[in-house]
């Protein structure tokens, strides 16, 4: 198996307003590839997929159960500066997000702050002075 992340699925419970939101930060879905049951929007050198919730349960073969505050996975947006993550806290409050906690100085010596977009999908909005970040948005660990 080939070291690779081709696409995040995130289960929503409305697609349309799930898609409105990610617009309001400037990410465009894919015209030609989305319908009314899933938004395909291009990130670098992946795709997010916004899928209703019981039907991508029902494609796993599972049961949608209870929602809980905290799945276990965070999503993260990585920003050229420690002032960009405030810039883009502000963004996604503005657009529909809650704010869970506001960007601040961290243990491993970067700055980062989270939120949770309309659906309660979590991502972690984070400078981290140890990565390089490609012209193209790649993120390029150290040796």
């Amino acid at each position: 198996m080939e070291q690779r992340l081709s696409m995040v699925s995130l289960g929503v419970e409305n697609v349309a307003e799930s898609t409105a939101f990610y617009d309001r930060l400037g990410w465009k879905k894919s015209e030609t590839a989305s319908n009314d049951a899933i938004t395909f929007i291009q990130l670098g050198g992946i795709m997010l997929g916004l899928y209703g919730r019981g039907p991508l349960a029902e494609d796993i073969g599972i049961e949608d159960s209870a929602r809980t505050d905290f799945s276990g996975i965070t999503l993260a947006h990585n920003t050229r500066s420690k002032e960009q993550v405030d810039d883009v806290l502000s963004l996604v409050v503005n657009a529909g997000a809650k704010l869970l906690k506001p960007g601040q100085d961290v243990f491993w010596g970067g700055y980062s702050g989270y939120f949770a977009d309309p659906d309660g999908h979590i991502w972690e909005v984070a400078w981290n002075p140890f990565l390089e970040i490609s012209e193209n948005g790649a993120i390029i660990l150290p040796d």
